[in-house]
């Protein structure tokens, strides 16, 4: 059910971060330690997003990770100080193509999901509903009520969550009724469980400065320091500093600080 990883720190080499250790991403692809029965390998494909001036750009390829040869001829040329990238085990049923590659992108937002959600066509349809009362009852403009579900690049659990994800971060704003990026990802989460409490939802959500993550079911890492934050499905290297997040845990982290909070529900209104 895919591995991904976030880093803010100096600028390296796009490339290089997918390459990067002993337990790289790119050969989590072939060799993943902690897939809690998401599947064997990740070979569907793969993409990998970098910030630049505030905007994200991405490269995503539906092949494997190690058949690109950008991966380390091209990639490596990009310099960032921010990079999300994202390896891909499909859901039986679901397209192997570019568009169901994570991340997916928007302005300066890059999202990505190791999961996923069972029955997602109705469940994430009753999300949506669910949240645009959440916006209402929180005094907030009916934010969700243009939301289109096909409007989604691929017919994917993934590519849909992003589409209500996406809308929930416009309510973050002064007087709006999410508080910060970290209550738009938790109350999304919150709610696919209250429809599909069998949903694995480790999301993934970066702007080039902060990346926010939760955690169900799937294995999430975290590596901060003075310099450095990283969020990994898996460690990469052998680092001592690297600490494993607890199961049903919201994550913010930048460089210099890791906030890990229980899971809940982040309206200002009245719970769903």
């Amino acid at each position: 059910m895919c591995r991904h990883l976030g880093y803010l720190g100096p600028a390296v080499g796009v490339g290089d971060l997918l390459t990067a250790g002993t337990h790289a991403l790119r050969t989590q692809a072939w060799a993943p330690n902690d897939m809690r029965g998401g599947g064997t390998i990740n070979a569907d494909g793969f993409g990998v997003a970098w910030w630049r001036d505030g905007v994200a750009s991405r490269y995503r390829n539906a092949a494997p990770i190690w058949t690109d040869p950008a991966v380390e001829e091209v990639l490596p040329q990009l310099h960032s100080t921010a990079v999300l990238g994202s390896i891909r085990s499909a859901t039986v049923g679901m397209p192997i193509e570019r568009a169901a590659c994570a991340p997916f992108t928007a302005d300066r937002w890059a999202f990505s999901h190791n999961g996923v959600v069972p029955n997602w066509r109705p469940v994430l349809s009753a999300v949506s509903s669910d949240l645009d009362t959440a916006a209402t009852y929180s005094g907030a403009t009916r934010l969700l009520e243009t939301i289109r579900l096909l409007d989604a690049e691929a017919p994917t659990d993934a590519a849909t969550l992003w589409v209500l994800l996406r809308q929930l971060l416009a309510g973050v704003e002064p007087g709006g009724f999410l508080e910060s990026p970290a209550a738009a990802l938790g109350l999304l989460a919150s709610t696919v469980l209250r429809h599909a409490p069998a949903a694995r939802l480790n999301l993934l959500l970066g702007d080039g400065e902060t990346l926010w993550a939760t955690t169900v079911y799937h294995s999430l890492s975290a590596l901060v320091t003075d310099t450095v934050a990283v969020l990994a499905s898996e460690p990469y290297d052998d680092d001592p500093q690297w600490q494993s997040i607890p199961d049903r845990s919201l994550v913010t982290a930048r460089p210099g600080r890791l906030t890990i909070d229980p899971l809940t529900n982040g309206t200002k209104g009245p719970s769903l």
